[in-house]
């Protein structure tokens, strides 16, 4: 299968990158901004399946021209897209009341708008029976525990999972599924920045497992869902 992740530098995107490579002889574009990061994550990957192709692309989805500079090297590369998870997030633990206009659209950019350009570029490039998974949180679930610090980052993750739902009755002629996936707290190193000293009962790679098998089949049998996944009540 071709497919694309993003935020493939470090954390949940690092580790699906290698857990899809290990399935399967997949051709994968990694993005990150962290170029040193992804030709790292190649080599790793060659090491677990000699088969699987995985493209390293430095850029920033935020700064970027997608259009301009993603959307041709997918065309270069893969020539269609099957799967397209969008890892990328931006975490910023901090009070209501002290949130700048600035730091209101650095979240709203990577979370939500990065995600639209991303999906609207690749999209005339999708094989029928693809799938996006978009990688939300439990803090954009409604209904689930909410943290103080994070009003920003879990309006921004319930945006995501909204736009996923409507997307995929947009994309049923097509037959692309869209689903989301609002994962619990996971020990990667954007908690540990936002949450020093805070553990989690997840490691990166236990979460990957389920986030790359469910990119692979999860359209079987979902779409346009939301799909909670963590051992939190509620």
């Amino acid at each position: 299968m071709n497919i694309i992740v993003t935020g493939a530098s470090r954390g949940i995107g690092y580790a699906t990158v290698k857990k899809l490579a290990e399935k399967d002889s997949h051709s994968i574009i990694a993005i990150s901004r962290n170029g040193e990061a992804l030709e790292k994550l190649k080599d790793e990957c060659a090491q677990i399946n000699s088969n699987a192709r995985i493209i390293p692309f430095p850029f920033d989805l935020v700064q970027g021209v997608i259009i301009d500079e993603l959307e041709p090297l997918v065309r270069e590369y893969l020539g269609s897209v099957d799967r397209l998870v969008n890892n990328a997030g931006r975490m910023i633990n901090k009070p209501f009341e002290d949130f700048t206009e600035e730091e209101f659209d650095e979240i709203f950019d990577v979370n939500v708008k990065s995600v639209f350009n991303l999906i609207q570029s690749v999209l005339p490039l999708f094989n029928e029976n693809g799938h996006i998974v978009n990688i939300s949180s439990m803090g954009g679930y409604q209904g689930s525990a909410k943290f103080p610090g994070l009003s920003l980052y879990s309006a921004s993750k319930g945006a995501l999972t909204i736009m996923s739902e409507a997307l995929a009755e947009e994309l049923k002629e097509k037959k692309i599924s869209s689903n989301s996936l609002a994962l619990g707290a996971v020990q990667t190193e954007m908690l540990g920045e936002a949450f020093p000293g805070v553990q989690a009962p997840l490691k990166p790679e236990e979460m990957a497992e389920f986030v790359a098998e469910f990119t692979l089949t999860g359209h079987k049998y979902f779409n346009g869902k939301t799909l909670p996944v963590s051992s939190s009540t509620p």
